[in-house]
């Protein structure tokens, strides 16, 4: 553990579906769980986990703020650094992953692809504009 605050370990997203979840990771991450039980389904990300977590044990967690409805709208996205989004773009597809947008060149120089799991947790790939 970490005293600043500059170590990520871990990132907890509600989900309403369990084993749907589990699912679309499993096929997104092209990875399978490193802990499951009746709540929560874990994955590991180099050194951050990503934590799905059904919504109804949510408020245990987070009380008093309140869990959001899916249809509340987006208020974050996660985003992958890669070296190829074209290639990312394309494995992606072949898992069966549906796109929001791109591969996009941005202004800001990088080329970007976003996708939604089905909790609408929105995820980006993004990588340095091909010469």
């Amino acid at each position: 553990m970490s005293e600043s605050l500059n170590a990520l370990g871990a990132i907890t997203m509600f989900v309403a579906d369990r084993d749907r979840s589990k699912e679309f990771y499993e096929r997104a991450f092209a990875s399978a769980p490193v802990h499951e039980d009746d709540n929560s389904v874990v994955f590991q990300l180099e050194n951050t986990v990503v934590n799905l977590l059904v919504d109804t044990e949510a408020p245990g967690l987070i009380a008093p703020a309140r869990v959001a409805a899916r249809d509340a709208g987006a208020r974050f996205q996660l985003t992958f650094w890669v070296d190829d989004t074209n290639a990312v773009v394309a494995e992606l597809e072949r898992r069966g992953v549906e796109l929001l947008n791109g591969p996009l060149d941005r202004p800001w120089g990088l080329r970007t692809a976003a996708f939604a799991d089905p909790d609408g947790h929105i995820w980006e790939v993004a990588g340095k504009i091909p010469a």
